[in-house]
């Protein structure tokens, strides 16, 4: 079974963690959680944070899920992780979280898959702004106006 650590701006690691448990689809999943404070803004410090994590969970393979891409958390993950037996996803959202703790005994690379897959398909838009009300103009069909001419 693959762990998982979600490494995000302080308070979001701990929120997704507690909205992965709330749901119960996996009970016996392994996650961690790092919280990045404000105020840990130095690169190799957030990296340490996360590499005494991945060896804490003592597990053979762990995704980790950061919030955005290229930001301080995220590329300390990306120094940490070895690619092999630890990959990172960006853009953790709770569709993508949901998919992973339900998915979270497939392999690695079928389970970075369905995370990245989850992630895209839970953004949408849903509604779309009124149509605003304007006056309909009436065609003149007028020769002589540049604006009727076609």
């Amino acid at each position: 079974m693959v762990a998982l650590l979600i490494v995000a701006h302080a308070p979001l690691a701990s929120a997704l963690a507690a909205v992965a448990r709330h749901t119960g689809l996996n009970p016996d999943a392994v996650i961690e959680v790092f919280d990045v404070p404000a105020a840990m803004n130095r690169l190799d410090d957030i990296r340490d944070h996360v590499n005494a994590r991945l060896q804490r969970m003592q597990q053979p393979q762990v995704l980790v899920l950061t919030d955005v891409f290229a930001a301080t958390p995220c590329n300390a993950c990306l120094l940490a992780a070895d690619g092999v037996n630890v990959r990172v996803v960006s853009g953790v959202n709770v569709p993508m979280l949901w998919k992973v703790v339900s998915h979270i005994r497939e392999p690695l690379d079928r389970l970075v898959d369905a995370a990245v897959s989850a992630g895209q398909q839970g953004v949408m838009q849903l509604s779309t702004p009124p149509p605003q009300e304007q006056a309909r103009r009436v065609p003149r069909h007028d020769p002589n106006h540049p604006h009727d001419q076609q």
